[in-house]
């Protein structure tokens, strides 16, 4: 898959090289050309020198082909209005905003830019925003044969009470996040539209209930 960053400091350049390791192709996007330095000379990515909100700039970095886009630069307004480009312009479905303002969160997370503050930044916090769900699971048990993995399912299956996921998946909802804040799901409790969906569920079947969850929900369920 084809991904797009913004800001190429600490966080932009190590989640560059991951993808990179992860087999994925990247292209890199940052005002500064000397950061470029930090992707190292084995990097194969793209290096676009240029703002993040700039269309031609994300255009010149393959916005149009890219699978996720990740605005990581040091100031919250330049990553917030870069993810919402990439969002609403160019109709990028995966986009992820760094933001260093936590009580801004709320806000962002209401405009569907997912965000995720420095306070407890980490690529690999990105990258499980980014990547499918499979591939990077939150916990898996000592004995691999069970593992925690955040699930945004399809936007059918909204409405939909968590009971009846669990019945169509045979995993079990471990909590939920809503509006930036995680909850914990009650007998009643229906998946709304922006839900983030945190599953306990066998490895083995990780990819199979991803599959399920992440297409039209089933017209007989």
């Amino acid at each position: 898959m084809y991904f797009v960053i913004m800001g190429c400091g600490r966080v932009g350049s190590t989640l560059a090289l991951s993808l990179e390791k992860h087999g994925h192709e990247v292209a890199v996007i940052d005002r500064d050309e000397s950061a470029f330095r930090r992707l190292g000379p084995s990097f194969e990515g793209r290096r676009v020198t240029g703002v993040g909100f700039d269309r031609e700039t994300l255009i010149q970095a393959g916005i149009k082909d890219a699978y996720a886009f990740a605005a990581v630069s040091s100031g919250d307004n330049s990553n917030i209005l870069s993810a919402r480009v990439a969002r609403e312009t160019f109709d990028v479905e995966h986009v992820v905003a760094r933001i260093y303002d936590p009580g801004r969160a709320e806000i962002y997370e209401r405009l569907g830019i997912p965000t995720v503050a420095t306070v407890r930044w980490t690529s690999d916090q990105v990258l499980r925003k980014l990547l499918p769900q499979g591939a990077l699971p939150l916990h898996t048990d000592a004995s691999g044969k069970v593992m925690l993995a955040e699930i945004p399912p399809h936007p059918s299956w909204v409405g939909s009470p968590l009971t009846r996921i669990e019945e169509s998946t045979g995993g079990r909802v471990a909590y939920l996040t809503r509006l930036g804040d995680g909850m914990l799901p009650g007998a009643d409790t229906v998946f709304q539209e922006g839900d983030l969906l945190h599953l306990m569920l066998p490895t083995d079947r990780a990819a199979d209930i991803e599959d399920l969850l992440t297409a039209p929900k089933p017209v007989d369920d």
